[in-house]
């Protein structure tokens, strides 16, 4: 299809609306760029091609304007010396001219039309790509900026686990310095049991002097008691 067969399909492309219905805008970015660059290179082949058409209709144009305004002062002049048989001719001449000159202005308009056309669409696959690269640079920083918080929030979960390995930490050694208090022999019962094993025995009964006799320990046991 030409692309001024496809004049109006390309008019009517809305690029924002197309790639608010798409899940992947970057990948229908990136398609409809390929779109439009193939678009675009093929209105700017046939450009030049239609511009200079416009070009030497409007030539012509002029040419068929200056020979029937050439006719009309011819026939005036003849008129003005009287001479009415030459003024017909002159006359007669532009009106054939006029035909002519109607056909050159339709071809005339075309041309223009076409131009026009390929202008509005040069215009708008520029404008359309403008547009669609201003998306994907937003889409780009959003991506970006997605990114960076999920690093952040990957650091931010680092650095908690850090802490928390730092704290668990922390508790394992006040758990071991517990446990190591707990077994020293000063806390121990039978540890101190055993250090008053080794010591000398003394009792409220002991006295200095001569050791008494078994019956006189006895005999003194058995006092205390009875009191």
């Amino acid at each position: 299809m030409g692309i001024l067969a496809r004049f109006q399909q390309i008019m009517k492309a809305n690029v924002n609306a197309r790639l608010d219905k798409t899940d992947d805008p970057e990948k229908a970015i990136d398609q409809y760029m390929r779109e439009l660059s193939s678009d675009l290179g093929q209105v700017k082949a046939e450009t030049e091609a239609i511009l200079a058409a416009e070009r030497r209709a409007k030539r012509a144009l002029d040419e068929s304007s200056a020979e029937m305004a050439k006719l009309q002062r011819y026939a005036e002049r003849a008129v003005e010396n009287g001479e009415e048989s030459r003024a017909l001719q002159f006359l007669e001449r532009k009106a054939k001219q006029a035909e002519v000159h109607s056909e050159v202005q339709a071809a005339y308009d075309a041309a223009a039309s076409n131009a026009s056309q390929m202008r509005m669409l040069q215009e708008k696959l520029v404008s359309d790509m403008n547009k669609l690269e201003a998306r994907r640079t937003e889409l780009k920083g959003k991506l970006a900026e997605a990114s960076l918080q999920q690093s952040l929030s990957g650091s931010a979960s680092e650095s908690f686990r850090q802490l928390e390995e730092k704290a668990q930490q922390a508790i394992h050694e006040a758990e071991a310095l517990a446990e190591l208090r707990a077994g020293k022999p000063e806390d121990d019962l039978d540890a101190l049991l055993a250090q008053l094993d080794e010591k000398p025995a003394s009792s409220p009964d002991s006295i200095s002097g001569p050791q008494l006799s078994i019956e006189e320990e006895l005999a003194k046991i058995k006092a205390r008691l009875n009191k």
